[in-house]
């Protein structure tokens, strides 16, 4: 048996020992837990692009073709929420939160989100601007966790003198 395998499955067992019932009642809730990480080995049909495809329809041969585009190998909120659900199971409740905050801010463009993080930066930009993005990222995308965060920065940058003069 390769050494790694191995590894891998004591460790899968171990976690799932000292998960007990947290563990057992997550996945009878249809949740992830740590024993299904990898999750793109353990449940790929859990896992599914951007643009619809399953793990196995992602190949290098594909890529080659021209079958596949940059699209077709984005991550889902879907994903970062599996990831989340493992991280919980995990005792990473943090680093939980991490994951579903990026996978609210999916659907903001790239371009954008650039901006975003551009006019985030001290004496960048006005309260007032950074309540509009704050506004935009809940109205606009659902981004609620993000939006409070960039309305909250604002604040923090109001008391600490950070932000551009109007």
């Amino acid at each position: 048996m390769d050494q790694e395998l191995l590894v891998r499955q004591i460790m899968q067992e171990v976690l799932k020992n000292m998960q007990g019932t947290k563990a057992s009642s997550a996945a009878a809730e249809g949740k992830v837990t740590v024993a299904d990480y990898p999750i793109g080995e353990n449940k790929p049909e859990l896992i599914k692009s951007a643009s619809g495809k399953s793990l196995d329809e992602l190949t290098l041969e594909g890529v080659v073709k021209g079958d596949l585009t940059a699209k077709d190998f984005r991550i889902t909120k879907e994903t970062l929420e599996l990831q989340a659900q493992v991280a919980e199971s995990a005792g990473r409740g943090f680093f939980a939160v991490n994951l579903r905050r990026a996978g609210e801010l999916i659907p903001v463009p790239d371009a954008r989100l650039l901006e975003i993080y551009n006019a985030l930066r001290p004496y960048r930009s006005t309260k007032a601007e950074l309540y509009a993005i704050g506004d935009e990222l809940i109205n606009e995308y659902g981004a609620v966790v993000s939006g409070n965060f960039v309305k909250e920065a604002a604040d923090i940058y109001e008391k600490r003198n950070r932000l551009k003069k109007a």
